[in-house]
């Protein structure tokens, strides 16, 4: 099982919207990330808008490949955007693992 772990930087003016949007996850959107392979994915949001992402996955390449071809992921990616800083595409292709140097089991 492979565990990951992202940032991301919400925009200060945008984090009460965004932690609404979370509160209601769209259930095909849930679905398709069940599908996918992703498991235990927990989004952390700072006050300052630094957003940390943790999820636990068998191949974290596929799960992003599986979610990709979903029309459900372009959707949701697509209305998600807007909320991120320094972001350069999609938020779900701004996502850049974090290197594991500790664990504890």
């Amino acid at each position: 099982m492979q565990r990951v772990c992202f940032l991301l930087k919400v925009r200060p003016e945008r984090l009460e919207e965004y932690r609404e949007r979370h509160r209601e996850v769209w259930p095909e959107m849930l679905d398709a990330l069940r599908r996918s392979g992703w498991r235990n994915y927990s989004l952390f949001l700072r006050l300052d808008g630094l957003l940390v992402g943790y999820l636990e996955t068998e191949d974290f390449a596929a799960a992003r490949a599986a979610m990709a071809a979903t029309g459900v992921n372009a959707r949701w990616q697509a209305e998600m955007a807007p909320f991120f800083e320094a972001l350069d595409g999609r938020p779900d292709e701004g996502m850049s693992p974090l290197d594991e140097v500790f664990h504890l089991d």
